[in-house]
């Protein structure tokens, strides 16, 4: 028979909604990164585009949408919206690659592409990590009244924290090279713009790092917490 003190918000409740909203909030936002293009195309982590003035409008690609799981290629004849696009996307795959024409026909600068690409490796791994944990210490926090199982939500909190941190930097560290790398090249003709996905991924780590506070509170009885099983 379960004891009652290890039923789902058997106390501490309202400490347990304010983690559950924390917690249900960052997961759908780091879920969602994790589906980023070409899975959900409106979610990309950043963007090539050209700045060249008065070519024709044609459909070779001018921009490139670099999302988890592939790569998205679009011209001025068939430009995205947020309810519609058109766009000629590789992937979704594990490690994925550009084709070498694309890279050629836009002008993007191949080492730049390859070293995009890397960094996109790494964080095809742990955004999917990074969700998976945040479900897990939001399944963990429905057990508050458990001082055992309220630590073991503060663990699982924490590392979640930590690696959604560490996945944000690596978004944040790409974007920033990869600019940096353009900016060496200006003959390309070519910017980056940042996608939202990597601010997607920003506010997760706050609502992370908030669920932890209030977990906190919980495993040393602080900021008006009671050992009545009250808040």
């Amino acid at each position: 028979m379960v004891k009652p003190h290890h039923k789902p918000l058997a106390a501490y409740r309202l400490l347990s909604y304010i983690c559950i909203g924390l917690l249900a909030t960052a997961f759908l936002l780091s879920l969602l990164v994790g589906l980023s293009l070409p899975i959900i195309k409106q979610i990309y982590l950043l963007k090539f585009y050209s700045v060249r003035q008065g070519q024709p409008e044609t459909s070779v690609a001018t921009e490139l949408r670099f999302g988890v799981w592939g790569v998205c290629a679009n011209s001025v004849l068939n430009e995205p919206t947020f309810f519609s696009d058109n766009s000629q996307c590789f992937g979704p795959q594990l490690g994925y690659t550009v084709p070498e024409e694309l890279i050629s026909l836009s002008g993007v600068s191949s080492s730049l592409v390859a070293a995009v690409l890397q960094g996109l490796l790494v964080v095809l791994v742990l955004h999917p990590i990074a969700a998976g944990l945040s479900l897990a210490t939001l399944a963990s926090s429905l057990f508050l009244a458990s001082h055992k199982l309220s630590i073991l939500s503060l663990v699982l909190a924490i590392v979640t924290a930590l690696v959604s941190s560490v996945v944000f930097a690596i978004d944040i560290a790409l974007v920033v090279v990869a600019k940096q790398q353009v900016a060496q090249l200006e003959e390309l003709q070519f910017a980056i713009q940042w996608g939202n996905a990597p601010w997607m991924g920003l506010v997760a780590v706050i609502l992370t790092w908030l669920a932890v506070i209030a977990l906190s509170a919980r495993a040393c009885y602080c900021f008006g917490v009671r050992r009545d099983g009250k808040f």
